[in-house]
């Protein structure tokens, strides 16, 4: 069973800030299931955006959250990837949006690879 969106949050924005990055949730989704977005602004004009991973990342363990890193395009800049945000909160209102800032572009996810 899948922890809960809330509380993974809250856990989430915890890490961030005891590992020295600034996070702050910028929307509330659906407390129970909602997906969860990161931007990751490294405060020099770049940014990253992370996605929830498809289905087939996921091995035996299924209760993880696994993210993906989402494609900005040729420029991966924070407008773009609020470009991106919009895009899926129309097609999902219950999305949370969390926003790291780091110069490092540290985002403590569980990032599944290609």
């Amino acid at each position: 069973m899948r922890l809960r969106t809330d509380i993974w949050v809250s856990a989430y924005l915890r890490r961030c800030a005891v590992g020295g990055a600034y996070a702050v949730l910028r929307r509330r989704g659906a407390a129970e299931a909602g997906t969860v977005f990161v931007k990751v602004d490294r405060l020099d004009g770049t940014a990253a955006l992370y996605g929830p991973a498809p289905q087939s990342f996921y091995e035996e363990r299924a209760e993880e959250r696994r993210f993906v890193a989402v494609d900005l395009g040729a420029e991966a800049t924070p407008l773009a990837a609020e470009e991106r945000l919009r895009r899926e909160i129309s097609f999902d209102p219950d999305v949370w949006v969390v926003e790291v800032e780091d110069r490092v572009g540290r985002h403590f996810l569980e990032v599944a690879a290609d």
